[in-house]
């Protein structure tokens, strides 16, 4: 059974005293749910698990009656667990949660909880609403390679086009192709968008809701301007719709949108957005190609391994206080800039055999002289050596 890392975190957390509600954010089918179950093993205290995916909206008489089933634990063991997944299912959720959570405060009754959550910035606005100081984040990212590599002993080129997705993996390693497309397609990038999104926040446009994270997918690792991007999609909208469409479709861990570097302290919002899916299962289960077809394609090749790239970063600085970038001037570009306080790390992405122009990097050494510069790929760091890299440790 593999563990991730940030599930010890989570067990270290839980056998502290009872201090904080740990909040566990991340999208779909990452592991929350299997991960939040997996402390039974090391921990000696009953666990009371119930999701709210299916409960009825507005219906917060369910949290009521899962929060007093977890007490009644405490009062026959002494301590207990109370685990509820999807909340932000349920509207006014945190209210109810901060009254329920204060009352065993005041008692002192030793109900531990953890809220699983794949709509974070849902899941965060009803924190930030009612439970100001009674909570911890813990974000659950997509499967890095380093735990796909341990858990399926894939190689890098398997794991660039297949990304992090570990429910599917099997179909892979049994020749099931089609089956894995359709488990992306179907069972997680349509439940994401419908139930994460759609059911839970008001879109007017669900239609170019949707083409836009496909144009996102087809167009990940470049960058795009909204007025571009609205040239490419039917349905009327405005870029104001798009860039808001965009945030709905990052804070469900699918898509997002990478802003332009500047050193100027308040940055364009007009700025046109570096399209980057925050797992290539996304890009390659709607391109229609096999790997083999993918890895001829030189051109979609090099799209895809840079957004192999620009996916572990953005999954990597999840909680840290690192901001990622990328910097254009003209027909000079750099891949990615990472920065951290006064830092700067400039990294590029090459994934051609045969030498390619790194010309932007110079210029952008040139003018910004930045900590660190990495060419990652065929002429620098081999990409799996640098997806196996811990981010933070690249700003020592």
């Amino acid at each position: 059974m593999i563990h991730r890392k940030i599930y010890t975190e989570l067990l270290l957390r839980l056998k502290e005293p009872r201090r904080f509600i740990q909040v566990l954010l991340g999208p779909r089918q990452v592991g929350k749910t299997t991960m939040s179950m997996q402390i039974q093993e090391h921990l000696q205290m009953p666990i009371h698990y119930k999701s709210a995916d299916i409960v009825t909206l507005e219906d917060l008489s369910w949290i009521e009656t899962q929060w007093h089933i977890a007490r009644s634990l405490v009062k026959s063991k002494g301590s207990a667990i109370l685990i509820i997944d999807e909340v932000q299912k349920i509207g006014h959720w945190s209210s109810l949660v901060k009254k329920l959570w204060d009352e065993d405060t005041k008692t002192k009754t030793n109900l531990k909880v953890v809220i699983l959550g794949s709509s974070p910035w849902l899941v965060q606005k009803g924190l930030s609403e009612s439970l100001a100081g009674r909570f911890e984040i813990l974000p659950v990212t997509h499967w890095s390679f380093q735990e796909i590599q341990q858990a399926f002993a894939w190689d890098i080129d398997t794991f660039i086009f297949y990304g992090g997705y570990p429910g599917p993996a099997s179909f892979i390693q049994n020749d099931q192709v089609s089956r894995w497309e359709n488990y992306i397609n179907d069972s997680l990038i349509e439940t994401t968008i419908f139930r994460d999104i759609l059911l839970m926040t008001q879109v007017n446009k669900p239609i170019l809701l949707r083409r836009l994270f496909q144009l996102g997918c087809i167009y990940s690792s470049q960058i795009l301007s909204f007025q571009k991007m609205l040239g490419q999609l039917d349905d009327a909208g405005n870029t104001t719709t798009l860039a808001h469409y965009l945030e709905l479709l990052s804070g469900a861990g699918l898509l997002t949108g990478i802003a332009k570097f500047t050193q100027q302290k308040v940055r364009s919002k007009g700025t046109s957005p570096k399209l980057q899916v925050l797992n290539t299962a996304l890009m390659s289960a709607q391109s229609g190609k096999t790997l083999q077809e993918a890895k001829e394609d030189k051109e979609y090749w090099g799209r895809l391994v840079e957004s192999a790239v620009g996916a572990y970063l953005l999954n990597q600085i999840r909680g840290t206080q690192i901001e990622i970038f990328y910097w254009r001037e003209k027909n000079q570009e750099v891949d990615f800039i990472l920065k951290k306080g006064k830092k700067i790390i400039a990294l590029e992405v090459k994934s051609s055999l045969k030498k390619e122009s790194v010309s932007g990097m110079e210029n952008f050494i040139r003018m910004y002289t930045p900590f660190k510069a990495l060419i990652i790929g065929s002429q620098g760091m081999p990409i799996q050596d640098f997806l196996s890299t811990s981010i933070e440790a690249l700003f020592v």
